[in-house]
């Protein structure tokens, strides 16, 4: 069964001709046009199934620290204007997609008390369009299937009793052992390239280290780190406080933005 996997390490060290800002190898067998088209796609059906919030001065927030993220993203990963939504619904989440879409969920306010740490949210989200995760994703599943189809063919041509759950546990091996640690080497990196793009965009970077403590008191009972796709959040924090010093030299308080939280979050519908 080694040799599955084998087949599929060699696809990727094939394809991995590029690298990412931090100098991790990348496999991206799609184009920007591809994923900018798919981004699209997802936002308007988005759009059509989560009531969008109407409420200003949640609005008015939102937007102004989104301004102040995507003004400091490279024209390369996106030139035009990007467009943020605000959906009114009590999960505690944001996303970016290519294209220049950004999804934010009111229920998100609930947990980030200030601009600093929405910024580290929206930024951390950007993140992964900068650094080209959903392509790398994409592609990823894109090799899981081709390898599961060359495992499929080599337990065919051995004698080996139930081939069914040799193939099942293939699949589990491939799920925990490849995609999801990539999952979480993406998150990382999200979280760092995030940290750094909110301190250049005038935002306190040490504020997406609170975030994540008061997220770690909303997650008490997350799934052992091996089995997640995200790094546990002790590991966010510890990476996030390591990282700091650097974050701090883009970080300016002459650039700094002023967006008011309002103080009251309209209730989202479930």
């Amino acid at each position: 069964m080694k040799l599955p996997l084998i087949m599929l390490s060699a696809l990727i060290a094939l394809t991995a001709c590029t690298s990412s800002s931090t100098g991790r190898k990348q496999v991206m067998l799609f184009s920007d046009s591809e994923l900018d088209k798919m981004g699209a796609a997802s936002f308007e059906e988005m759009k059509t199934k989560t009531p969008i919030s109407t409420d200003k001065a949640t609005n008015d927030f939102v937007q102004c620290v989104a301004k102040a993220i995507t003004k400091n993203v490279p024209k390369s990963v996106h030139k035009g204007n990007w467009e943020v939504v605000i959906f009114a619904s009590p999960q505690v989440n944001a996303f970016a997609l290519p294209g220049g879409k950004i999804g934010v969920y009111t229920g998100i306010l609930k947990v980030t008390e200030n601009q600093d740490q929405l910024a580290a949210i929206i930024g951390h989200e950007v993140g992964h369009v900068i650094e080209h995760h959903s392509n790398e994703r994409l592609s990823a599943n894109k090799l899981q299937n081709m390898g599961m189809a060359a495992a499929t063919v080599a337990v065919g041509m051995t004698d080996v009793e139930n081939k069914g759950l040799w193939m099942a546990g293939l699949g589990v091996g491939l799920q925990y052992g490849v995609i999801m640690p990539y999952g979480r080497a993406h998150e990382s990196e999200a979280d760092i390239v995030g940290q750094d793009l909110m301190a250049r965009s005038g935002f306190e970077p040490s504020a997406s280290i609170k975030l994540w403590q008061n997220m770690a008191k909303l997650s008490k009972d997350a799934p052992a780190e091996f089995m997640s796709t995200h790094p546990s959040n002790q590991t966010r924090i510890k990476q996030l406080t390591e990282h700091l010093p650097v974050s701090m030299k883009y970080y300016q308080t002459g650039n700094r933005p002023h967006c008011q939280k309002p103080s009251v979050t309209p209730a989202a519908k479930s």
